[in-house]
């Protein structure tokens, strides 16, 4: 079925009405953002082909307000931030390493993986997210490789983990304050609370991403500086005998690899928000690289601080017991500390998040993969069908168990990024020439040899779960695949509108790198 429709793809001639005016009092720009310069009424060179049936209609994208929003982009400190809390916020959740794995294998863990996984990841994340910069991101990588079917099947597949991703935020958020307040434990306390604080998040979420940002780093500087004093207060008390602790038979590897793949992944993410950010082909390779560095210092300082100043103890290494290690080493002020970082490193995590998988939903209707109402935008600039949309699965996941939750947007995250390397060596070979404002620095058997180490980690993650997890996430992905299809006969039916933006290029047609992404 994606030969088929491959063959469909082609340029079509750019039908555009004029812009209307923008609304009045547009004219002011938030702080790490540059307002985005205004569209012309010029015909565009290029349309971007349609991505179902040839009767999708070229014209601009609806607004939820009729009148074109001010679009602002991200700068660099912001995405930063916005990146860090996509894949880490933090070192809440390493703790299930050193309990499964002892303390050795755990630094070991947070050294290799980065170098296996998350570099590899990253560099993809800054060729195809430049060599792309719209907000499908990586569902446009997969569709130009493999076809547009397929691309939905990568947006179904990556949308369905990152909403699954972010039930556990307000859920774990509640649990860092039920031992203050009991009544969160469970019932309709907790119920409301779950909603009500999905809620506010939804609203930072649709206020903008300029919000979101600076919120994220006004988080982070929050969540990560009692890690940086308990770190201070561990040195006279560290031994690095303990370091080296390992026991080699009593390994729990499912839980050792889900714990550190869940911790270390998502790079990606940011590719679906690479159409708001401000000069993206140099602005995106250069936030991952910092957003590299930050998180993997972000686990490895406060791991080693607590496996060296306290004695081992495996059967206490669970989620939170870094406020445990905080009171034993700096007393209750520091337990408290650590304890509101976490609970507030959650609502990072969730805006991040949300942020990521509403503007995936923009991007495909904007090449004509879904209802062109999915491309809406608030007279904030933000995908408001894309955030409800977002925020109901998030409802409808949260009654999961955290191990459940984590171990079946694994199983989902790993069939997309196969795809998306594949849909890597396949865009290095086909389009060798095509224009890349930032590529990685190895030939295309350097690439593939680079993906190895990582393929085989997805292998590995696939092999480890348990068949309730791959029973229901196998189910997940053939919704998918009925999905599209049913979606394109209801184009062909005109029973919706699907509408691709003028503005974007046809599917096998990069951007050039200094063209600003009008939308």
């Amino acid at each position: 079925m994606a030969s088929s429709q491959r063959s469909e793809v082609a340029l079509a001639p750019a039908v555009r009405d004029p812009p209307p005016p923008p609304p009045s009092g547009s004219g002011s720009a938030d702080i790490g953002q540059e307002q985005k310069p205004s569209q012309n009424a010029e015909p565009a060179t290029c349309a971007a082909p349609p991505m179902g049936e040839e009767g999708t209609e070229h014209q601009g994208l609806p607004n939820s307000s009729g009148a074109a929003p001010s679009l602002r982009k991200l700068s660099m400190v912001p995405l930063i931030f916005i990146i860090f809390y996509e894949v880490s916020g933090g070192p809440f959740g390493i703790e299930d390493t050193v309990g499964a794995a002892g303390p050795l294998l755990a630094i070991v863990g947070f050294l290799a993986l980065p170098v296996i996984w998350s570099i590899p990841e990253a560099l993809i994340t800054a060729e195809l997210g430049t060599m792309f910069p719209e907000n499908s991101g990586f569902v446009v990588w997969v569709a130009s490789a493999l076809g547009p079917y397929w691309g939905f099947q990568q947006g179904w597949m990556k949308w369905l983990s990152g909403v699954i991703d972010n039930a556990l935020y307000p859920v774990l958020f509640l649990d860092y304050l039920k031992s203050a307040v009991p009544a969160l434990g469970g019932g309709a306390p907790r119920a409301v609370s779950v909603v009500g604080l999905t809620a506010l998040l939804t609203l930072l979420n649709y206020r903008g991403l300029t919000i979101v940002g600076w919120a994220a780093i006004c988080i982070g500087v929050f969540s990560l500086t009692p890690f940086l004093v308990m770190g201070l207060i561990s040195i006279p008390k560290l031994r690095p005998a303990r370091w080296l602790a390992v026991d080699l038979h009593d390994v729990d590897w499912n839980l050792y690899l889900n714990t550190l793949f869940w911790n270390l992944n998502y790079w990606d993410s940011v590719s679906t928000i690479s159409g708001e950010v401000k000069n993206p082909g140099k602005t995106l390779p250069k936030a991952l690289f910092y957003a590299v560095i930050f998180v993997v210092v972000g686990y490895l300082y406060p791991l080693l601080a607590g496996t060296g100043a306290v004695p081992l103890d495996r059967g206490q290494w669970t989620d939170g017991y870094f406020a445990d290690i905080a009171k034993l080493l700096g007393g209750a002020w520091l337990m408290w500390w650590v304890q509101a970082a976490a609970a507030v490193s959650n609502m990072g995590l969730f805006v991040a998040e949300m942020s990521s998988d509403s503007y995936q939903l923009l991007g495909m209707a904007e090449r004509g993969m879904l209802p062109a109402f999915f491309a809406w935008r608030s007279r904030y600039g933000t995908p408001l069908i894309g955030i409800l949309f977002s925020a109901s699965g998030v409802l409808l996941l949260s009654t999961m168990s955290f191990q459940e939750i984590v171990a079946a947007e694994n199983f989902l995250y790993c069939f997309g990024m196969l795809m998306e390397f594949l849909s890597f060596v396949l865009l290095r070979v086909r389009m060798p020439d095509a224009p890349r404002p930032y590529r990685v620095p190895l030939g295309t058997a350097g690439c593939v040899a680079m993906l190895v180490p990582a393929t085989a980690l997805l292998v590995a993650v696939l092999a480890l779960s348990t068949l309730k997890v791959a029973l229901v996430s196998l189910g997940a992905v053939a919704v998918g695949l009925v999905l599209q299809p049913a979606l394109r006969f209801v184009e062909k039916k005109r029973w919706l509108r699907f509408s691709v933006n003028p503005d974007l290029p046809g599917i096998d047609v990069t951007h050039q790198p200094d063209d600003p992404l009008v939308v």
